[in-house]
């Protein structure tokens, strides 16, 4: 499978001695994997201009499908806490360029010109959230949970929890989600069409069965009912683009630096 990473090192001061994303080619499906296992696929500005690389590769945009998954036990778990941490001193620039490239890449996913497939195992949290929303088909591992954590650490949400989450499941549930901070299970997920399909064994095979049902329909069909099925980009864009204003601004007060401290389990400030 092909890699996108050159660099040794990422910001939040990790080794890369792995691609932090990699595609390959399963019959008519690109295959992308998130490769951070060790840190949760926690997301840092180098993954996500990986995932972009990825989603841009002509192999994935010529697949009829596009399954994205992930290695280790958790399909993502949010911005990286740690990379925040360790640009404290330059954190608005820091937040500026992950949410603009998380931002980049749940367009991308949603925009594709193929079919995507999300294949999802462990936590989800934060602005990973925004990957799933994006695809077009969520499959869950029963155990699976979802949680925002804005609230619990003193962030605004981002990664599409404002600017798609409520059209899936209306405004007050979103609100009232994201002020409680709850863990939702998979079994709730799929209540709130979050999620199509629940799996108790591997969410890779069902997603590689469900690309390869598609692969057999009329591809100017599918074509057409996801175009007309989409909302208004710009609509989604805009969106975003307030989710990220608003975390860049809530992520410089103390209480967010005082909140990642405490999460980490760093000295009060």
């Amino acid at each position: 499978g092909a890699c996108f990473r050159a660099r040794r090192y990422c910001q939040a001061g990790c080794k890369m001695t792995e691609p932090l994303v990699t595609l390959d080619v399963n019959g008519n499906a690109a295959v992308i994997r998130l490769n951070r296992p060790s840190r949760h696929n926690a997301l840092v500005p180098e993954l996500l201009t990986d995932l972009l690389d990825a989603l841009d590769d002509e192999r994935s945009r010529n697949a009829r499908t596009v399954i994205l998954a992930a290695e280790g036990r958790s399909i993502s778990t949010g911005g990286d806490l740690l990379g925040f941490w360790q640009h404290r001193d330059n954190i608005a620039d820091y937040a500026q360029q992950l949410v603009g490239l998380l931002n980049q890449a749940v367009l991308s996913i949603y925009t594709h010109p193929a079919p995507v497939v999300c294949a999802v195992q462990g936590q989800v949290t934060g602005g990973s959230l925004g990957l799933l929303l994006a695809a077009d088909r969520v499959i869950m591992m029963r155990g699976v949970s979802i949680t925002p954590w804005y609230s619990e650490v003193g962030f605004s949400p981002d990664g599409g929890w404002t600017a798609l989450l409520p059209d899936v499941i209306g405004r007050q549930q979103s609100l009232n989600w994201l002020c409680s901070n709850a863990s939702v299970t998979a079994e709730e997920c799929l209540d709130m069409g979050i999620a199509h399909e629940l799996v108790s064994t591997d969410a890779f095979a069902a997603a590689l069965a469900w690309a390869k049902q598609i692969a057999g329909m009329n591809k100017a069909s599918i074509e057409s009912t996801r175009s007309l099925l989409g909302r208004n980009t710009d609509d989604i864009r805009q969106g975003l683009q307030a989710e990220r204003t608003a975390f860049v601004r809530q992520i410089q007060t103390l209480e967010a630096i005082d909140g990642i401290a405490k999460f980490l389990g760093k000295k009060k400030l």
